[in-house]
């Protein structure tokens, strides 16, 4: 390479050889091939192709151990067995699966190498697969291929595992410690996930946690709370804590769409749905269940979308979700699943049907569980024209013993509705009329805890009224209704208990014509929200059941959703994106009144944190609610510091605000000032700033605007 010179030289170089370095064409100028001379191109950066970035290692192939040894005549038929039960799991890459050969012998070795599109299927495949019995003689013992090499690096003498120090880990209950009692919520807009705290003394929300693309569609709390879960193309996640929010576990399950906890967080299900290769082909299902703290799959179930079509509502490509549904309370020992005339239900001790056999039940199409005991509740519709009735059973678990049955005639559909308690049971059963021609509705009312467990129909007083809404007070014995036709439907509240009779039904009241289309009971029950979503474009009216009087109507335009806190203090209503103006959404009192609203682009989901059940027992808790006023005052003089603060603070903003006018005033009359010598001279120097230097004048201006001549006969 040439010697390097610098500009400076150059120029001085120029200067005393007298020559002009402007009036010189460099364009001419070709430097020797790969030479630069020291002086790197500006495009230099254009030339470099863009670096391909290849997955290093390979996390994505797993190698099979224990296979047969077979001669090259059974080569094809070993390689098919098990190119069939790994490619279940995930996908194989063309020439993926590959089976060494003695070339001595001409037989397999008894191993081979499977490699997957991703090191996430190749993970699930060794987690399944090790220990897999092909037959008596032949269990896999499954490895990643990256760890062959660590295995050649085991000592051959042992040596004790270095002991770490225990470091405990965040309490993932902190949060229900707050000083405040305050509740936290998710929310999700545009790219962002943030939980916040709800701050009504502040009149605004207190961010938490916040973080862009946490999920790539949605997230779900636990049952409990405990737990935040977000879901992703390799699997889902679940995260924890008061403020930091770290990652607890990692469930891999490629593609998964939907998510869902059991009641008392210790499993979670997943779902997915995969394209057939062959169109003739349905859609192909991958349903695992979790240990939520291991991450370890407890159970797998696979097969065509059909096979998990059967009953229920919601899911993708024809699936009802979810699939399994959980019983037998916080416990989470039981769960269940619908198929053709059986009710398949597991037990989680061994994830094993119970008695290994379904319950066959002909022509079942929907059951629902008790939400505390181990009870299940079967619809059976009407068989061979009307000559079969329907039919609603209660069923015990694990016995099977069927517990009551109620036979239904000329049914045309329905639905059943549990009391949180499960003190009740509702079921809305819509009936033909004699001529067929049209249905009316009536309820079935199961009194579950009573002996023999009783049941009561009720009738609506017009029974044509078609029903819209119906939905039982949380923890408690009322009930409401929608009914009637739109726009105006009317209200009625009923009541499991009489003043005479604590055995009968009884209508507390019916409010007419009410703009609403759905009901939503605070958690506590007492208060309920009368909304009108959708083409009622957010009518709310907050009633106090108690007193049966209405405390506030008020309108969220366009309110897509309505969301209770936990504990009934609070509720939200929310405008999500499936409306493209006015996204966001507003916090308001129990009773009705609007404390403060959050706009937000894009809002896709609103989440409160739900609360695990209080450790109080009933008398503990029937005690505070009798001594209320004691405990009151502590809350009522922070609230009172807390109000005084704000109107301290309001104070303080006005003062500043009136200062900001006062110097910009100031500011404006000075520059006034300074420039009133310019203003006088571009009025020939006449001095009128001031309004008594001008006299008023009246002038009056005739204008002719339009002269027309016209000839009138006198004939």
């Amino acid at each position: 390479m040439a010697d390097v010179m610098s500009m400076e030289d150059i120029h001085a170089t120029a200067a005393r050889l007298n020559v002009d370095l402007s009036s010189l064409d460099l364009g001419p100028i070709r430097l020797p091939p790969a030479e630069d001379f020291g002086i790197v191109s500006d495009d230099e950066d254009l030339k470099k192709e863009e670096s391909l970035e290849f997955e290093e290692g390979f996390g994505n192939i797993i190698v099979v151990d224990n296979l047969p040894v077979v001669p090259k005549e059974k080569f094809e038929k070993l390689e098919g067995v098990v190119r069939k039960i790994y490619s279940q799991i995930g996908v194989i890459k063309e020439d993926g699966l590959w089976m060494p050969v003695d070339p001595e012998t001409q037989k397999t070795l008894g191993y081979c190498f499977i490699e997957y599109n991703t090191p996430q299927e190749a993970e699930l495949a060794k987690e399944k697969t090790n220990g897999y019995k092909l037959d008596r003689s032949h269990i896999f013992a499954v490895n990643m291929f990256d760890d062959i090499e660590k295995f050649m690096k085991v000592p051959e003498e042992w040596a004790p595992p270095e002991t770490k120090p225990y470091t405990p880990g965040e309490n993932l209950q902190k949060w229900l410690t707050d000083e405040k009692a305050r509740d936290q919520f998710v929310i999700r807009a545009g790219t962002d996930t943030e939980v916040l705290w709800n701050d009504a003394r502040q009149s605004k929300p207190e961010l938490v946690y916040k973080r862009s693309y946490w999920t790539e569609s949605f997230v779900q709390w636990s049952p409990l709370g405990t737990y935040l879960a977000t879901v992703h193309r390799q699997g889902a996640a679940v995260w924890g804590g008061a403020t930091t929010f770290n990652r607890l576990m990692r469930y891999a399950h490629p593609q998964v769409k939907l998510i869902d906890f059991s009641p008392g967080e210790r499993f979670l299900v997943t779902y997915s749905s995969h394209e057939p290769s062959n169109p003739r082909d349905t859609h192909r299902v991958v349903i695992n269940i979790f240990d939520v703290r291991t991450g370890k799959v407890m159970r797998d179930f696979k097969g065509s979308a059909d096979e998990f079509a059967t009953g229920g509502t919601g899911g993708v490509s024809g699936v009802s979700w979810p699939v399994f549904r959980w019983g037998g309370g916080k416990d989470d020992k039981y769960f269940a699943r619908i198929g053709k005339n059986v009710i398949s239900v597991y037990e989680t001790e061994t994830f094993t049907l119970i008695d290994k056999k379904s319950i066959k039940v002909e022509n079942v199409v929907d059951f629902s569980w008790s939400p505390t005991d181990p009870i299940l509740a079967l619809f059976v519709p009407e068989l061979g024209g009307g000559n079969q009735p329907a039919r609603v059973s209660l069923v015990q678990i694990p016995s099977k013993e069927e517990l009551r049955q109620k036979n239904l005639f000329s049914v045309s559909d329905c639905k059943m509705y549990w009391q949180s308690n499960g003190d009740y049971l509702a079921v809305k059963v819509d009936r033909y009329t004699k001529t067929k021609k049209s249905t009316y509705t009536g309820f079935e009312l199961f009194r579950i805890k009573e002996r023999d467990i009783p049941i009561e129909v009720l009738e609506l007083e017009n029974k044509n009224d078609k029903i819209i809404a119906f939905a039982w007070e949380p923890k408690g014995h009322r009930f409401a209704v929608i009914h009637g036709d739109n726009p105006r439907p009317d209200v009625s509240f009923y009541s499991m208990r009489s003043g005479t009779n604590i055995g009968r039904v009884s209508k507390l009241t019916t409010l007419k014509g009410k703009q609403a289309n759905a009901l939503y009971w605070s958690p506590a029950g007492r208060f309920i929200i009368l909304a009108g979503l959708k083409g009622f474009n957010g009518q709310l009216e907050f009633y106090n059941v108690d007193e049966l009087e209405t405390m506030a109507q008020a309108e969220h335009f366009m309110a897509t959703d309505v969301e209770w806190d936990p504990t009934g203090r609070y509720v939200v209503t929310a405008v999500t994106s499936v409306h493209e103006m006015e996204n966001g959404f507003n916090v308001w009192s129990f009773n009705g009144k609007l404390l403060y609203r959050i706009p937000r682009d894009h809002f896709f989901q609103f989440l409160w944190r739900p609360r695990p059940p209080s450790f109080l027992s009933p008398e503990k808790e029937e005690e505070i609610a009798k001594n209320l006023k004691k405990y009151s005052k502590k809350y009522e003089a922070e609230d009172q510091d807390v109000s005084l603060l704000l109107s301290e603070q309001d104070r303080e903003k006005r003062r500043m605000l009136k200062e900001e006018w006062d110097r910009w005033v100031s500011e404006w009359k000075r520059l006034h000032e300074e420039e009133k010598l310019e203003r006088q001279k571009l009025r020939d120097g006449e001095a009128s700033d001031d309004e008594e230097e001008y006299e008023a004048k009246e002038v009056e201006i005739e204008e002719l605007l339009d002269v027309s001549e016209e000839v009138i006969s006198f004939d």
